[in-house]
Parts: C-alpha cells; sequence; structure tokens
C-alpha cells in the first residue's frame, strides 16, 4: 500500500476520533447519554490503520445495580414524602387532637364544679363541637391523601404502559439498524438504557437481555411487560373488593384484565405509594376513626344514664360514622349486607382494621385485613342473617354462595360524621337519676346540684374505653408516636439507599460519564494525530515530485 493510502487511512481514523470526542463533548449534559470511544485496529500488513468501532462505554452490571438501588430509593422517597405529611399533621401541638381532648375533659370538670351553670354547658358544648369538628378534619385530610394516591396511581401506570411501549419500539429500531448495518446504533441503545433506567424509578421490574441485543421486561410475580416487539399494558382499575381503592391490573395478550395483588408492585414510585397506603395511610385512617368511635360510644352511653336538668334521660351527645360494607364484585349471589351498626356491647372488641367476610358452606370466616388472622368467636344466625364480630353488628339478606365475599371497614370513616347533637344546654345529662326521698330539695324540681354523671363523664378521660386496652389519650399517643417511628426510619433508611445510589452513581458516571477534561486533552491528542498524517501525505506527494522529476 502507497504511503498516500496510509495517510488517508490515518486521516480517516483521526476524523472519526475527533467527531466522537466532539459528540462527547456536545451531549455532556445529555441524560442517559453514554461515552463513546473511537476503537483502532491495524490494516493489512503495511497497510495503515482502520476504524474497527465506535463503542458505547456502558457496564451492564453497573447499570443493573444502579438501576435497582434507584428502584429502592424511589419508593422510600416517595413514602417519605407521604408519611411526613401525617406526622406533621398528628405531631402539630396546637392543632393535634390531644389538646382539644384535654381542654374538652376539662371543661367536664368543671361542668362538674357548676353542673347548673351555662356558662360551664356552654364551654362542654364549645369543646364537643371543636374536638368533633377537628375528627371531621383529620379524616377530611387522610380521605384526600387516598383520593390523591388513586389519580398518583392513574398517572404512574400511564407512564409506565408509555415507557414499555417505547422500549418494544426501541427493541424493533435497534434490530433493524443492526440488520442494515451490522453495527451498534448507539443512540437507540442509549436511549433505550434510559427508559429503563426511568422504568426502575417508577416500578421494580426484572431485565432479561435475550441474545445479549433485545431486552425483555417482567413484573416481579414474572407477567411480561415488554417481549421482544410487543408491550403488555398495566391498567388502574378500581378494587375488586373496594370500589374506592384505585389498584393495578394487567392486561393480556388476549385483553383480559386480571387484579393484581398489591404486594405485586413493588419499589419505584407506584411501589412506595401503594405500600405507603397499605402500611401506613390505613392504618392511621382506622386508628383515628377508631378513636372517633370509642370514645363516641362510650362517652354516648354514659351520658345515658344521666338525667338533665329538665328530669329526663341523657340521650346520645355524639354522632359518628357508620360501618362501611361491600360486596365483592365477583359475587355469584345477590346476598348484600342490609344494614351495619356498632354493638354497644362488644364495643371494646372494636379494632382499627378492616375485615374481610368469606362465606364457604353457608358458614363466614371472618379474616383481618391487617394480618390476616382469622376472628375467632363470630356469632352467625343463618335464619335473621345477623352477623356479629369486632364490635361490629351486620345484617345480611339473601343466602351466599360459596366463594362470596364482603368487604367489612367498621372505623375507616368513624370520624367523618362525628359531631354534637346536644342543641339546647339543659339537656346535657350531668345528674345521675335519684329516689325523691333521697333527693335535695332544689333537685326534685331541677336536677340543678347533682354532678354526678359529669364525674363520671370526665373520669372516660382515664379509662380504657378504645379496643380495650387504652385510653383516649394513651390511644392518640400511640397514633402519633407509630407515624413518627414509621417516619424516622423511613427517612434514615431513604439516607443509607441513597447514599448507596449515589456511589452507583459515581462508579457510572467514571465509566460512562464525559469528562470535560480528558476530552479537551483528547481534542489535542488527535488534532495532532490529524496533522501527522496529513504530514505523511505532504511527504509522499513531495517524494513522487521527486521521482516524476528524476524521469523528465
Amino acid at each position: 500500500m502507497s504511503m498516500f493510502s496510509i495517510g488517508l487511512s490515518g486521516l480517516n481514523a483521526a476524523q472519526n476520533a475527533l467527531s466522537t470526542t466532539s459528540n462527547n463533548i456536545s451531549n455532556v449534559y445529555t441524560p442517559g447519554y453514554n461515552r463513546e470511544l473511537t476503537q483502532l485496529g491495524q490494516g493489512a500488513v503495511g497497510g495503515g490503520v482502520k476504524v474497527n468501532s465506535i463503542e458505547r462505554q456502558f457496564n451492564t452490571y453497573v447499570s443493573s445495580q444502579l438501576n435497582n438501588a434507584k428502584t429502592q430509593s424511589s419508593a422510600l422517597a416517595t413514602y417519605n414524602n407521604q408519611v411526613s405529611q401525617i406526622d406533621n399533621l398528628l405531631a402539630d401541638r396546637e392543632a393535634g387532637l390531644a389538646p382539644l381532648m384535654q381542654s374538652f375533659f376539662s371543661s367536664l370538670e368543671d361542668l362538674a364544679s357548676t353542673p347548673a351553670d351555662p356558662a360551664a354547658r356552654q364551654g362542654v358544648v364549645g369543646t364537643a363541637n371543636t374536638l368533633s369538628a377537628q375528627f371531621r378534619s383529620f379524616d377530611g385530610y387522610l380521605q384526600d391523601m387516598q383520593s390523591n394516591i388513586n389519580s398518583q396511581i392513574n398517572d404512574e401506570v400511564t407512564q409506565i404502559n408509555n415507557t414499555t411501549e417505547q422500549i418494544a419500539g426501541l427493541n424493533r429500531e435497534i434490530a433493524l439498524a443492526r440488520a442494515r448495518s451490522g453495527e451498534a446504533p448507539n443512540s437507540l441503545l442509549n436511549q433505550r438504557d434510559h427508559l429503563v433506567s426511568e422504568l426502575n424509578e417508577r416500578m421494580d421490574m426484572r431485565l432479561n437481555i435475550q441474545d445479549g441485543k433485545t431486552y425483555n421486561l417482567s413484573l416481579p410475580n414474572g407477567q411480561p411487560l415488554v417481549t421482544g416487539t410487543s408491550a403488555f399494558k398495566l391498567e388502574a382499575m378500581k378494587s375488586e373488593a373496594d370500589p374506592q381503592r384505585t389498584v393495578v391490573g394487567y392486561r393480556d395478550g388476549q385483553g383480559s384484565v386480571t387484579q393484581l395483588k398489591e404486594s405485586t408492585i413493588k419499589g419505584g414510585a407506584l411501589g412506595g405509594l401503594m405500600t405507603f397506603r397499605s402500611e401506613t395511610l390505613d392504618k392511621t385512617q382506622n386508628q383515628i376513626g377508631q378513636l372517633a368511635v370509642s370514645l363516641s360510644v362510650a362517652f354516648n352511653e354514659q351520658h345515658k344514664q344521666g338525667v338533665d336538668l329538665n328530669g329526663e334521660q341523657g340521650g346520645d351527645f355524639f354522632t359518628v360514622g357508620s360501618p362501611q360494607t361491600f360486596g365483592h364484585e365477583n359475587n355469584s349471589s345477590k346476598a348484600v349486607i342490609e344494614s351495619a351498626e356498632f354493638d354497644t356491647d362488644t364495643i371494646d372488641q372494636l379494632r382499627a382494621t378492616d375485615y374481610t367476610v368469606r362465606f364457604e358452606g353457608g358458614m363466614p370466616t371472618v379474616t383481618r385485613n391487617d394480618n390476616g388472622a382469622v376472628v375467632e368467636g363470630a356469632d352467625w344466625d343463618a335464619g335473621t342473617g345477623a352477623l356479629t364480630f369486632g364490635g361490629v353488628a351486620l345484617t345480611i339478606s339473601g343466602t351466599p354462595d360459596d366463594g362470596d365475599r364482603f368487604e367489612v371497614q367498621p372505623v375507616r370513616r368513624g370520624a367523618s360524621d362525628m359531631d354534637v347533637t346536644i342543641n339546647e344546654l339543659d339537656r346535657i345529662a350531668a345528674g345521675k337519676p335519684m329516689n325523691p326521698e333521697d333527693a335535695p330539695a332544689d333537685w326534685v324540681a331541677t336536677g340543678a346540684g347533682d354532678n354526678r354523671n359529669a364525674l363520671a363523664l370526665q373520669d372516660l378521660q382515664q379509662k380504657t374505653v378504645v379496643g380495650g386496652s387504652a385510653s383516649v389519650s394513651g390511644a392518640y399517643g400511640v397514633i402519633v408516636s407509630d407515624v413518627g417511628n414509621r417516619t424516622n426510619i423511613t427517612q434514615v433508611n431513604l439516607d443509607a439507599r441513597q447514599g448507596l445510589t449515589d456511589q452507583l452513581k459515581a462508579v457510572q458516571q467514571s465509566e460512562s460519564g464525559v469528562n470535560l477534561d480528558e476530552e479537551a486533552a483528547n481534542l489535542i491528542r488527535y488534532q495532532q494525530y490529524y496533522q501527522a498524517n496529513a504530514r505523511v501525505i505532504d511527504a509522499a506527494g513531495a517524494i513522487m515530485d521527486t521521482i516524476l522529476n528524476l524521469r523528465n
């Protein structure tokens, strides 16, 4: 080969290297870009240099580790953002329930001191109204969070479907590009890897690289999301058990949609939302509802044991939200839960959880949704359709078929309708019934001097009225502590996971990222390389001129 050809091969190699370096510099801030290197090889013997390939600096192993870390970090960040909102709400010393409950019971102490005083009675009604309004406000805030999570799940599923469709499309484009040129289309490969990284931030999934080229993606349970050039969709849908709840379904190749277990969706923003909802939001809403119901029922029962200033028996002081029930979407019978109310005889069994009632052989099995435990001692009367358990009394009309299921939420919205029924101050039952011969003269007419029921109502502050194990202040303290601990644990885990993610990013960038100083040095190096090869051509030209001159 002549010196001209050798010099030209060098010029071509230098041009490619300069072009690659320039491309690296121009994409230094492009998300998902991987640094490229021009790989040179020796030509035939004495045949100069050739460009073997433009190689993408991409480490599959490091990328996989980084994607997994991003999945966990994104889930924890989403969880932490949500749980911090509840923590701030409950821990507020001024806006929290603790000071309002204290004020309410303090007003009962004032009533016990002067049971006939209108100001003391107005104080009780006023603090009771403020307390019940705050319970409703808390319920409204938590219910808004439930609605927002439903909307966010919808948005995340839409984004996931868009991303999987793009990845399937890129699988097709990359295969066609390889078939045309026989070389890897680096730009398309970067786009695909960047989409996989983004997908990991939304949801945990499994990546399988077929033949080292085609990306196949699946859910953790093995159901495919991308197979070659085909994408399968997820679908945000109403829960079969609870129409108020948005869950994720899977649409298979035949177009059928199957609801996925919530535990299937892990990691990423979507997994973080669903884990937060099941672990913290549901529990907190049930705890607040249980507190509202337990306080109201216990107060009402004690209030009914007293008499008002007119000598009449006291009635309900508070109202609360009734238990919620839903028939499963796939029930085969027409049986429905006709009524649901609190059973005051077993109210100490009321727990901060939802239940699933399943019928087999004409008999119901009641299971707690929070821990999966079967409830022992449920009382079922097949003749009347009455089912009593956990402080709740249900009436089921119709005959349930085997496999029929019902969702029961005794206290989920218990605080939503908490209110004060007393609108006349005289109706507060601060006294207790008394034989006329034993009563003071002024009480026979009005009951004005009796404070015994006011004292009993005040004593409820210390009694174990919540779940048969805690006072109202103690139960609220547990709620605040639970959420606070969960917030702290999530923050610690997030910091640790984010530290690992940052380390892996640094490792990935050290290999795949663009270093401007290094690229600037390469520009100078390849420019000199280009100039040197140009000198070779110049020298070849000079030699040729000399030879031609000698002939002449």
